[in-house]
């Protein structure tokens, strides 16, 4: 099984270091009209924890809101339950913020209006445990992780999502309806140009394009299947100019940089980079750097790209911030529109971490909320910034 062994270790104890308290970076300003989502996933009913941010990037409570599905755990997950990136979504342009309910084999949207959620809807998703949320113009795209693996698309109307028909298209994959972490898909995304729609597969090793009419719908029954430059492709994101995409991949804590081709086809464009950390699955672009969360060891690593496309480390050693005691099972990774801040997703200690992004990338703790569930049984898995 690729990757297995690798995979496996972020079940492993992760590292306690500490970190100065967050009251240093001073106090909070006046409240902003802007929150951070983050989603319980729990398996008795899925809800959206909303957090109201101020100035400062600094964290206050602001309800939770019943998803009306329920959350999903994949088999034998050892930290996320999902095993995805993009499980929740926050389209600013829309204003809708989607949700997967995974053991529900339904999406929920809703409209938000500063910490308020209304107007809730749920849509089937035709398929089985859906696992992420790709977004662009007036398209979305949900990616079902469970049984053969699928795409399903939707139009964005006044009026919520409309199924598209003639989008589904199926992966291909063997797995159960309820599939394995190390088997199901990493991640949907959208190409910024629209042109492309893009799966990676981290059993199969593959990094898997759907090429896109005008109209949203796939321009072919089958996807180009791509092998992955790096072993256990799993999050996907690109650079500020929409050239070019990144992939992590987890068994050696790799990115590597590709050009995505109008036939489907991958270009590498720079090999596989190591981070020197262990089992790297998230990645999220906050201007022109990149943080990664490696979940073997509770570390986010930051990335710069420079103008001519090369990424490199931001440091020597790949830590951008150290864990603490608090920030156990690094997951999920949110970035605000401004990406002035970045929130991390601690699905072991139940916890999120905010923090400052510094000029030269580096990220200063602003604030950790707590409280939220832990995972055991499930835990949470997705979050959004506005």
């Amino acid at each position: 099984m690729i990757g297995g062994s690798v995979l496996a270790t972020v079940a492993a104890t992760t590292v306690a270091v500490s970190l100065a308290s967050a009251s240093q970076y001073g106090a909070s300003g006046a409240g902003a009209d802007q929150a951070v989502f983050v989603q319980g996933n729990e398996l008795s009913g899925n809800t959206i924890h909303v957090f109201a941010r101020d100035a400062q990037g600094k964290l206050k409570p602001g309800g939770a809101y019943a998803t009306g599905g329920r959350g999903g755990d994949q088999v034998d997950a050892p930290t996320d339950s999902l095993a995805s990136q993009g499980s929740l979504v926050y389209d600013h342009a829309s204003g809708l913020l989607l949700a997967v309910n995974a053991g529900s084999g339904t999406l929920t949207s809703f409209r938000v209006e500063g910490t308020k959620l209304k107007n809730r809807r749920i849509i089937d998703t035709s398929g089985e445990f859906p696992s992420s949320i790709a977004v662009r113009g007036k398209v979305a795209y949900v990616m079902n992780a469970g049984g053969e693996g699928s795409v399903q698309g939707f139009r964005i109307t006044a009026k919520g999502l409309v199924p598209m028909r003639g989008s589904y298209r199926s992966l291909g994959l063997a797995n159960e309806d309820v599939p394995r972490f190390d088997t199901s898909p990493g991640e949907v995304e959208i190409t910024p140009n629209s042109r492309n729609l893009v799966v990676t597969t981290k059993g199969n090793n593959t990094v898997e394009v759907f090429p896109l009419k005008r109209n949203g719908l796939p321009a072919v029954a089958e996807p180009v299947v791509n092998k992955s430059a790096g072993n256990v492709p799993f999050a996907i994101s690109f650079d500020r100019s929409g050239s070019r995409m990144l992939v992590a991949e987890a068994e050696k804590s790799t990115v590597t940089t590709y050009k995505v081709k109008h036939n489907g086809k991958l270009k590498v464009l720079q090999k596989p980079l190591a981070n020197g950390q262990e089992v790297l699955c998230w990645l999220e672009r906050a201007g022109d750097y990149f943080y990664g969360g490696n979940t073997g060891n509770s570390i986010v690593t930051g990335y710069r790209m420079d103008k001519h496309g090369r990424l490199a480390l931001t440091n020597e050693v790949g830590v951008a911030t150290p864990p603490s005691a608090q920030s156990q099972g690094v997951i999920d990774i949110a970035v605000t529109k401004d990406a002035k801040f970045v929130y991390v997703q601690n699905a072991t200690s139940g916890t999120i971490d905010g923090f400052r992004v510094e000029k030269n990338g580096s990220l200063t703790k602003v604030t950790t909320a707590e409280g939220l569930p832990a995972f055991a049984e499930s835990g949470t898995e997705g979050i959004a910034a506005m």
